[in-house]
């Protein structure tokens, strides 16, 4: 019997227990979770961002968990290997995947979304299913922590994507916009990375502290923003801008303080139709625009040693910890940030 954390309509999710699952396909294997994260992500269908998700969708992307079953083709994993897993499936030979786009798998799908009865349920759940799970799933090393092990598969990647697309050699200054678990992870790397200032806009007290505690001149509004900006820049505008909130007021924030000739990395998930600013504008400020999905699973080893090496400091990221029968209590503590909360986890016995 699975016990689930389900999609029930706007600002509705609700505990249930379902039937058991079973192998669907030869490279499928099923993972019992031990630890499933919320991500803010999850909260676009939550309230009504994205449409189109089906009711009594099991939701999650984020989990680790143990080895439970396999199917007949799974060559390098077995019963009792513990695993992460990314927030995308890939089968690590088409095309995309050998570019290392494993979010675009030919073959990929992603966890905790289904429409019209097809896609993946997600890992806020007892066990999930996992196709083509040689190529997705990522043994964990004897040590490595579940709290470890969540952030690689999405958030602490994410991050580390982020600076990728920023383009981080050598720049002078760089701002984060939105001070979430991912965009104070960016923070981290950057500073791991050489950059000696950060400059970033939180709205929410708490968060805007972390971000100082981990090195990062902070504001609270745009009209302070413009102002650090500008006074760190001589007028100029930031070099680059990593936006974390997936909402059309902080791409246009973003917009506003890079300089001309610098780069705008655009990693929240926008749900919105159109950019916040026009194409004569990126023109005339010969903006170079990035954005799209991480390639979590292309990114989980290197992101393990790097911040191992770097000895980053995680134990700031996961604040919250729900059993499944709470799952209402701890969408609404995360969605609200209530009690201060960052990142919240469902922890399973």
């Amino acid at each position: 019997m699975i016990k689930a954390v389900c999609f029930s309509g706007v600002e509705q999710v609700s505990y249930r227990e379902l039937g058991n699952l079973q192998i669907v396909s030869d490279d499928d294997a099923i993972v019992r979770v031990t630890t499933a994260g919320l991500c803010g992500s999850d909260l676009h269908p939550y309230f009504g961002r994205e449409l189109g998700i089906d009711q009594g969708t099991i939701l999650g992307h984020e989990f680790v968990g143990e080895v439970v079953a396999t199917g007949a083709n799974v060559q390098t994993l077995n019963n009792g290997d513990r695993v992460a897993c990314p927030f995308t499936t890939n089968c690590g030979t088409c095309r995309m995947c050998q570019l290392g786009l494993t979010a675009r798998c030919e073959e990929g799908q992603l966890f905790g979304w289904r429409e019209k009865g097809k896609g993946l349920h997600g890992g806020q759940a007892t066990h999930v299913r996992v196709p083509l799970a040689d190529s997705t799933l990522m043994k964990l090393s004897h040590g490595t922590s579940d709290e470890i092990a969540i952030l690689m598969g999405d958030n602490l990647s994410t991050a580390y994507f982020a600076t990728q697309l920023a383009d981080l050699n050598q720049k002078d200054a760089i701002a984060v916009v939105g001070c979430g678990t991912v965009g104070l992870l960016a923070i981290q790397w950057a500073r791991s990375l050489g950059v000696e200032r950060v400059l970033a806009i939180e709205p929410n007290s708490h968060r805007r502290q972390m971000a100082g505690q981990l090195g990062a001149i902070t504001a609270s509004d745009l009209q302070q923003f413009k102002s650090l900006t500008e006074e760190a820049t001589e007028g100029h505008g930031v070099d680059s801008v990593m936006e974390f909130v997936g909402l059309p007021d902080a791409q246009r924030t973003a917009f506003e303080v890079v300089r001309p000739g610098g780069t705008l990395a655009s990693i929240g998930c926008h749900c919105t139709p159109h950019l916040s600013f026009s194409p004569s504008e990126a023109y005339d400020k010969n903006l170079t625009y990035r954005t799209g999905r991480c390639s979590a699973r292309h990114y989980m080893e290197t992101v393990q040693q790097m911040s191992a090496s770097s000895n980053m400091d995680l134990s700031w990221c996961i604040t919250h910890q729900f059993s499944l029968d709470q799952a209402s209590e701890a969408y609404s503590t995360f969605a609200n940030r209530t009690d201060h909360c960052m990142t919240a986890v469902f922890k399973f016995d």
